[in-house]
């Protein structure tokens, strides 16, 4: 049987991947902050082997190893997905230096640590890592900086390694989604939610007019299901040709196109996006 971790498996992308996987003879551990969050998974189904797992805590990281090297034995570990997320927006001139640190901790500190802890075990296994990226891995828009800024340095980090480890008969990929429908952009519906919590109201002095514009945007956009990114995951994870990046959606697909443009007339698009 063949063995996965996915982290951030408590919702959206990383919960539609454990289960899809699970429901594909795969063993399955689906790393969640939360004992509520581990509970609920195994109500949506018995097999998947919960982890209590925040990526952003050594010590967390340190007894999944231990306990996933005691499941596995000699077979080691054939995949690990590194899922778990969060997205800060906010114009950058006031989106606090915590915060920003914050946004790398998750998304990149959390999966190099993840990483560089379970090689032993997927050299073993042979395994591959999947790391889930985004379209603002390739072009940023405005007032998703930090999201943007720590997609970017997965990407980097995610070249880097397939072309270290490949020797070893292990691979890297990188998702690329567009908005899927997901928990991770609710707090962005109200200009009221936890989104710019903590923002000084100084921000809306200047920046009003755009981030109304850019919370419209977001209430009226509507992503696909997120089973759709847990097929790719599975695609990366058992293909005997993976691909380097799976770009998925319209959206991104648009923004892949943006990175063929100009400069001067992407600035221009993105500008005009938000007036």
């Amino acid at each position: 049987m063949k063995t996965v971790i996915i982290t951030g498996a408590s919702t959206g992308i990383g919960k539609a991947c454990a289960l899809w996987l699970v429901n594909r003879g795969w063993r399955v551990f689906a790393g969640v902050r939360k004992q509520a969050d581990a509970d609920a998974l195994t109500a949506s189904d018995a097999r998947l082997i919960p982890l209590i797992l925040d990526v952003t805590n050594a010590d967390h990281i340190a007894a999944a190893v231990q306990t996933v090297t005691a499941e596995v034995g000699a077979d080691g570990l054939h995949g690990l997905v590194n899922n778990a997320g969060i997205a800060v927006g906010g114009p950058m001139e006031y989106i606090p230096v915590d915060r920003f640190q914050w946004q790398f901790d998750v998304n990149v500190t959390g999966a190099f640590a993840m990483t560089q802890a379970f090689l032993p075990l997927l050299r073993q296994g042979k395994g591959r890592v999947v790391n889930m990226s985004s379209i603002s891995g390739r072009v940023a828009m405005p007032f998703f900086g930090p999201y943007a800024a720590s997609k970017f340095a997965l990407e980097a980090m995610s070249d880097s390694l397939r072309v270290e480890i490949a020797e070893f008969g292990m691979w890297v990929s990188v998702i690329e989604p567009g908005r899927i429908a997901t928990p991770i952009w609710e707090k962005a519906h109200s200009q009221t939610s936890n989104m710019f919590d903590g923002l000084p109201d100084e921000m809306w002095t200047y920046y009003e007019k755009p981030l109304k514009r850019l919370l419209g945007i977001i209430k009226q956009t509507h992503g696909p299901s997120p089973d759709i990114v847990a097929a790719k995951v599975e695609h990366a994870l058992t293909s005997p040709r993976p691909r380097r990046r799976y770009l998925i959606g319209k959206d991104a697909m648009a923004g892949y196109l943006l990175t063929w443009l100009p400069g001067p007339i992407r600035d221009y698009l993105a500008k005009g996006a938000f007036q």
